[in-house]
């Protein structure tokens, strides 16, 4: 989703000098064949988005590969990128980095400061790390490396896949799938009142591609629309977009994870950058966009 959003945008600008592999032709995990990568194809410019990714249910049940598989990929790159004298390079966290309970909005002097959640824990390690690997080479060697912390990311080539996706284009999924089957309900895990803030891809590869020209800093800087809204506000907003019209039943016996994650994003403002895309409207755009490969998500 991330990547594919970036190349829209690159392509828009009228760069065409673009290396592509598939996770099949190369596995970043393996640091003999990311070095080979790099020596042979000398990239200058590098947006750092490839992660193993996932909602609580991924991120609770396979903490061992999300913390192992993500550190893997960020090392590798992010040292051959010093080792091949990579231009610039964009490292892409998220905003799990933060404490559980550190105060909201969430700002970048907050790292650090408190228990993180439990439930995917270890994936934010693993890009608390790549934040850090990223100063460091700064630091010590000169490199200009940077990072960015989006906030809950949605949009065209989203992954709709139940066990794996995360809460919006799970929603569409499950709502679509009640409507067309006619179902009096959808259950939702936890109590729905939990807060969250959602940006659309498009927005963030803009803000990439901004900030690639216009950041050269040590310090990361939060990416967001600077406002969120409930669990439960977010399904009634879907609900309606895709047609549904049975109920809502909330399986409080679920988890809710992190009670708000609303990013303060008042840096990124100072710097000229704001949000385009509406919640509304862009998860029209992501249903159309789910509507499209429906045949792929077929149970």
């Amino acid at each position: 989703m991330v990547g594919s959003a970036i190349h829209r945008k690159l392509v828009n600008e009228g760069f065409n000098n673009f290396v592509f592999r598939t996770s099949c032709e190369l596995d970043l995990r393996e640091q003999s064949d990311v070095r080979r990568f790099f020596e042979t194809e000398r990239p200058e410019y590098v947006f750092l988005a490839a992660a193993k990714v996932g909602g609580i249910m991924a991120n609770n049940i396979y903490r061992a590969e999300f913390l192992y598989e993500n550190l893997q990929i960020q090392n590798n790159i992010i040292d051959n990128a010093y080792r091949n004298e990579v231009k610039k390079l964009l490292f892409l966290g998220s905003s799990c980095i933060y404490p559980k309970l550190a105060p909201q909005p969430l700002h970048e002097d907050s790292l650090l400061t408190g228990t993180l959640e439990s439930t995917n824990e270890p994936y934010a390690i693993a890009k608390i790390a790549g934040i850090k690997m990223c100063e460091a080479y700064r630091s010590q060697y000169g490199c200009d490396f940077i990072s960015v912390m989006p906030t809950n990311l949605y949009g065209p080539n989203d992954n709709y896949d139940l066990n794996k996706s995360h809460v919006l284009p799970a929603m569409i999924r499950k709502f679509h799938e009640a409507k067309e089957e006619n179902k009096p309900f959808v259950e939702l895990w936890g109590t729905g009142s939990p807060l969250r803030e959602f940006l659309h891809a498009d927005d963030l590869a803009d803000a990439c591609y901004f900030l690639m020209q216009n950041y050269s800093e040590p310090g990361f800087l939060n990416i967001g629309v600077g406002s969120d809204v409930t669990i439960k506000s977010l399904a009634e907003l879907i609900q309606g977009v895709v047609g549904y019209e049975g109920d809502i039943h909330w399986n409080t016996d679920k988890p809710d994870g992190t009670p708000r994650k609303l990013m303060d994003v008042s840096k990124l403002h100072a710097l000229g950058w704001k949000h385009k895309t509406e919640l509304a409207e862009g998860i029209r755009i992501t249903y159309q966009d789910f509507l499209n490969k429906i045949e792929t998500y077929a149970v």
